[in-house]
């Protein structure tokens, strides 16, 4: 079975490129559903994350309040390195209970969709590694205008994580989704057909 990595930068547009690779069949292990569930209420990691960062980060019914999280965890670098510590361990062990189950099932190829591959050092893990791609620029506009952040907290966040740049530089296979929405389901077949076309010297 072939294991490729799928990430990007926030605001890039990467959970459309998962969605259109899920319509053609291939199956996505996502980090954020991931996250989810290892963060779920009674959860060991939602007791450690209470215990570092406060019984402010839960809401009244004890679930965790994500804006509470982030607005502590993105403070700093070492509240974000605090945060990565807790959450990552346990997103990588639930991410390959769900690569084993889809082998199990015979399937041919699976793609674990991380947003922070590179910033956790992770792509040595995977055969290859395709990057949605947007300018820095475009991205802050998406967060803005389709998520409601505002303009110093879309490029604060933006900031949090790798250059988009120094990611491009790192694979061959780039989804460009600096366009349209119109334009992205071709490009996604374009990189998807390299992708699979070709075998790099990685596990």
């Amino acid at each position: 079975m072939r294991v490729i990595g799928l990430t990007g930068g926030i605001g890039t547009g990467k959970s459309s490129v998962a969605a259109i690779l899920r319509a053609r069949g291939v199956t996505v292990i996502d980090a954020d559903a991931a996250t989810r569930a290892v963060q779920e209420p009674g959860s060991e990691g939602l007791r450690e994350l209470a215990a570092a960062f406060g019984p402010g980060i839960l809401g009244p019914d004890g679930s965790l309040n994500r804006g509470a999280l982030a607005a502590v965890a993105f403070s700093s670098e070492a509240s974000r390195a605090r945060l990565n510590a807790i959450v990552h361990p346990r997103v990588r062990a639930w991410m390959a209970e769900r690569q084993r189950e889809a082998e199990a099932a015979g399937a041919a190829v699976v793609v674990h969709d991380i947003p922070l591959l590179y910033e956790s050092r992770g792509e040595d893990m995977f055969e290859a590694v395709v990057l949605v791609y947007a300018h820095e620029e475009v991205a802050v506009r998406r967060l803005v205008e389709q998520r409601g952040f505002a303009e110093a907290d879309a490029r604060a966040r933006v900031a949090a994580q790798l250059p988009i740049e120094s990611k491009r530089s790192r694979t061959p296979f780039v989804i460009d989704n600096g366009g349209s929405r119109d334009d992205l389901p071709a490009q996604v077949a374009r990189v998807w057909a390299e992708v699979t076309a070709s075998r790099s010297s990685g596990p």
